[in-house]
């Protein structure tokens, strides 16, 4: 992204997961470095989780992070670490 000003920002990425299964009434709120899962119930909370930290190990494994990957390569990732 260019600025007015001429000089440039680094775009950043975020994975966001969202749980809709909640029904005992816990607010759950997780923030990682590059994530942030909200809601759900436990289950399916510490899937998400799981599933964005072990995202963002593949990708330090791989030297990259996440606003370098394409959507294609971050989905193989992501279907990798869910195995």
């Amino acid at each position: 992204m260019v600025l007015p000003h001429g000089g440039s920002k680094k775009q950043k990425a975020m994975l966001m997961g969202v749980g809709l299964d909640n029904k005992d009434g816990h607010a759950r709120i997780t923030k990682g470095d590059n994530f942030v899962m909200v809601g759900g119930s436990e289950e399916t909370h510490e899937r998400m989780t799981e599933t964005a930290i072990k995202v963002n190990e593949k990708l330090s494994a791989k030297g990259k992070a996440l606003e370098e990957v394409s959507p294609k390569e971050l989905i193989d990732i992501i279907q990798d670490v869910r195995k």
